[in-house]
């Protein structure tokens, strides 16, 4: 499919046959939307959907889960949605909130946005609610297109905004939420990221591309790389480049002891492009340098 991009808050409540509330920020109502042809989309502004519309199957990186109630889900400019063809006679149920990322300029919340990382999930990683959860949500929506429906005045962007502000930080929690509730998934995708790092330590991939990055192995879990990156460190307490860096650093530990090699030709089977690179992470890790380490033992 070719992607088509839509730039503005105008331009996509337009193609969706909808009001334009305000040009930088909209609440649109799926019962009063027309359907957006099945094609690929990069949007210009935030995005947040709420979806009232059972599902089925949802395909959760490889494992597929039968989920059944209402579901959120976030997408920062520049993502690429795709929509697919939509089952006879059924109509989405829910809400859309999208806003320009210049109605935040020279406010806090625009400061702090990139803290929430759910932007950057896939919709694959969508956040599923209770129905508490949904009329919560569903309650900030209401609440934001309300006070777009009122005469503008001096306080209609603060308020706005911290209710806004309000909806993430509520999303935030709920995440939170679903780690812990879906414990068994997590526990399963950190012994593949465990395999995952394994199986690159003894391959060739080692020398030729070096230390296997964040990207990569999310990558290969079919999970998006903030996604990944939340659920290793809830798990874990570690982010997942410390996890990455300990294994290196484990993996380090037992090859010193070879005295026949080098400390450079240690940092180069690791997968170091400069042996300094290696001494430094070392000495961070683990308080004093490869040599020093060797000689304690």
């Amino acid at each position: 499919m070719d992607i088509k991009r839509i730039n503005s808050v105008w331009e996509y409540s337009s193609l969706r046959g909808a009001e334009t509330l305000h040009p930088l920020i909209n609440v649109l109502d799926y019962d009063n939307l027309s359907l957006l042809e099945p094609a690929s989309y990069n949007f210009g502004f935030y995005s947040i959907f709420l979806k009232d519309t059972k599902c089925g199957d949802l395909r959760y990186g490889k494992e597929l889960y039968d989920y059944q109630e209402e579901s959120l889900v976030f997408a920062a400019p520049g993502q690429v949605l795709t929509v697919e063809k939509y089952l006879p006679n059924v109509h989405p149920k829910g809400k859309v909130l999208i806003f320009h990322p210049d109605f935040l300029k020279g406010t806090q919340l625009s400061s702090i946005l990139n803290d929430y990382s759910f932007f950057s999930y896939t919709s694959n990683e969508a956040l599923h609610m209770s129905r508490k959860e949904r009329d919560l949500i569903l309650g900030m929506f209401v609440i934001i297109e309300d006070e777009l429906h009122q005469n503008l005045d001096k306080h209609s962007k603060t308020l706005v905004i911290s209710h806004l502000q309000v909806l993430l930080n509520y999303s935030t929690r709920f995440y939170d939420r679903q780690f812990i509730t879906r414990e068994h998934v997590n526990k399963g995708i950190l012994q593949r990221f465990e395999s995952i790092l394994n199986s690159y330590f003894i391959s060739e991939k080692l020398q030729i591309e070096g230390v296997p990055t964040v990207a990569y192995c999310a990558e290969q879990l079919n999970l998006s790389a903030n996604y990944f990156g939340d659920l290793i460190k809830r798990e874990t307490n570690m982010s997942a480049l410390e996890y990455i860096q300990a294994k290196v650093i484990d993996l380090a530990k037992e090859k010193i002891f070879d005295i026949t090699k080098s400390i450079s030709e240690i940092a180069y089977e690791l997968g170091f492009k400069y042996p300094q690179h290696f001494t430094r992470l070392f000495r961070k890790k683990v308080g004093m340098s490869p040599i020093e380490f060797r000689n304690l033992n």
